[in-house]
């Protein structure tokens, strides 16, 4: 058989740990010991992947038999060798479907932001508001940036903050999505602004990791502490004079 994506297989892998056995309701099973426990935790995160795919309780039902059956080493009940390329197929018109509809609702979120007071619109599709107005250098495209964020999906879901872990992160600004690398330039030093980036500007269609799906538009607030330019190199001390 031909080898699936690899991001199909982290997906497939995952909700091995949602099967239950003796073909058992996974609500129903009891977390009386630490390894029950640590086995949910594993399961909890892993399974998150599945949430890009929108499956219903019959379809989950279907992917419980085949992980069991699997994991069991028993008979397929289907041809491997077809449903190869069906996993393929199915899996994309799923992300594709999702992509869509974050596309979609993204549009309206940034346009209903883009009209209030205070923001503002790039030709490129960027909108962003000023919080706190900056009075330092603004960076370049190059430059590196020591930064404080705050990262959400439109429904407020949080997917990213260095604010909430309690560390600044510095980067160059050529080494970031394009709404990055744009938004910024519009900042200066101990500026704060919320920036909404479409997919276009972010991630695009293949969206990233679990926590952002395809096609979703970004809101990140931003405060800029300090902007180190490209090339810039620690002055070389004086030479001695002569006695």
């Amino acid at each position: 058989m031909k080898r699936i994506s690899s991001s199909l297989m982290a997906i497939t892998a995952g909700s091995l740990m949602l099967v239950a056995c003796n073909s058992n309701d996974p609500k129903k099973i009891s977390l009386s010991t630490e390894e029950d426990k640590t086995f949910y935790a594993m399961g909890f995160m892993l399974g998150s992947n599945l949430q890009r795919l929108n499956l219903n309780d019959k379809e989950m039902g279907a992917l419980y038999k085949g992980l069991a059956a699997s994991a069991k080493n028993e008979k397929a009940e289907v041809d491997m060798n077809t449903y190869q390329q069906k996993i393929q197929t199915l899996f994309k018109e799923r992300m594709d479907k999702v992509a869509e509809t974050e596309k979609k609702t993204g549009i309206d979120f940034l346009e209903k932001f883009s009209k209030e007071d205070g923001a503002k619109k790039t030709e490129s599709g960027l909108a962003y508001k000023v919080i706190t107005e900056g009075t330092g250098a603004a960076p370049g495209p190059e430059d590196e940036v020591e930064v404080h964020y705050h990262g959400t999906l439109i429904d407020g879901t949080v997917f990213d903050s260095s604010v909430e872990r309690g560390q600044t992160i510095s980067f160059p600004l050529n080494r970031v999505i394009k709404g990055w690398t744009e938004g910024l330039q519009l900042m200066k030093e101990g500026g704060k602004t919320k920036f909404v980036i479409p997919s276009e500007l972010a991630y695009g269609d293949a969206g990233a990791g679990p926590k952002i799906p395809g096609g979703a538009t970004l809101v990140f607030e931003v405060e800029l502490f300090k902007v180190k330019k490209a090339g810039a190199a620690a002055k070389p001390a004086a030479a001695p004079k002569k006695k």
